[in-house]
């Protein structure tokens, strides 16, 4: 490939991984897809007419493909699957990108998207969040454009029913997450109850593989303060305020490894929905204190 060539992919790299990472919920995986996009790119005799909608198009199909077997592995997942947490910027989600600022992005938004067929996620992710023509989410799909239609609107609903409140106001979302911070450092249910909306939702993800995590969502705030102030006791733990998707966040660490990190959505001041992921396998990408991580 030339220079040339390899310096336009590069121009694209942060928006095609944060297209992946919507599809696939994985750092890790959206990486891969990006980078077989980079080496069919690579054996195109010439560059398209169009470089940004090629890619995008070929990153589509590759991450659709790779959603059907995903969805077979989390089928026996121990407990909830929660997607892997971007905490702070690191490389390929960049916050200056328009397509990693958007709700679709957060991790109360990824467990919906989750819940969707392959295709009702793809069409849903070209459509409502790229803007893409139904006649190119067809092509990418492989469904006729009516298809694709009713593909979107079966996702559009779905979301609409399952998706948690959430504000757009950012200072509000952090005051919230600071007041759930300081609550939990001082073991104070009272203090919880009033932060935490009555219908909140905390889904903990472990992968099975660290004890004392609960395996089924959590509902309502007695239940979920209670428990978060019996953990917080019992590990002792001082979380600290980072960006998580693109939010603030809280991101908990021991002996100076990230052992947790939590998302949140916040409606009307208050949490609506806590997602805790403590799998050790999908924390790799959260960086420790003094990475240049932590949040202003």
């Amino acid at each position: 490939m030339s220079d040339a060539k390899a310096a336009e992919f590069q121009r694209h790299r942060t928006y095609l991984t944060g297209v992946a990472y919507r599809m696939l919920g994985t750092i890790t995986d959206a990486e891969d897809a990006v980078q077989e996009a980079y080496l069919r790119f690579a054996r195109q005799d010439a560059a398209p007419r169009d470089v940004r909608a090629w890619l995008t198009t070929t990153v589509a199909r590759i991450c659709l493909d790779e959603l059907g077997s995903a969805r077979a592995r989390r089928e026996t997942y121990v407990g909830p699957w929660l997607p892997e947490p971007v905490v702070g910027a690191p490389p390929g989600l960049d916050p200056a990108d328009r397509v990693t600022l958007d709700e679709s992005v957060s991790l109360a938004m990824l467990v919906v998207l989750e819940s969707l067929s392959p295709a009702e996620r793809t069409a849903f992710i070209l459509r409502e969040v790229l803007g893409l023509p139904y006649r190119e989410v067809a092509q990418i799909v492989g469904r006729a454009e009516a298809a694709c239609r009713q593909l979107v609107t079966r996702a559009r609903s779905h979301v609409e029913r399952h998706a948690p409140r959430f504000d757009v106001d950012r200072g509000q979302h952090a005051d919230a997450v600071r007041a759930f911070r300081t609550a939990c450092s001082r073991g104070s249910v009272g203090e919880l109850l009033r932060v935490l909306d009555p219908d909140v939702v905390l889904h903990s993800d472990g992968g099975g593989r660290v004890p004392g995590v609960a395996r089924r969502p959590v509902v309502g705030a007695p239940n979920v303060a209670r428990l978060l102030v019996a953990l917080a006791a019992r590990h002792g733990v001082n979380p600290r305020v980072s960006p998580v998707n693109g939010s603030p966040g809280l991101v908990i660490e021991d002996g100076g490894n990230v052992v947790g990190v939590m998302g949140f959505a916040v409606a009307d001041g208050r949490i609506t929905e806590i997602d805790f992921v403590l799998n050790p396998e999908k924390l790799g990408g959260a960086r420790p204190r003094g990475s240049g991580s932590e949040a202003p």
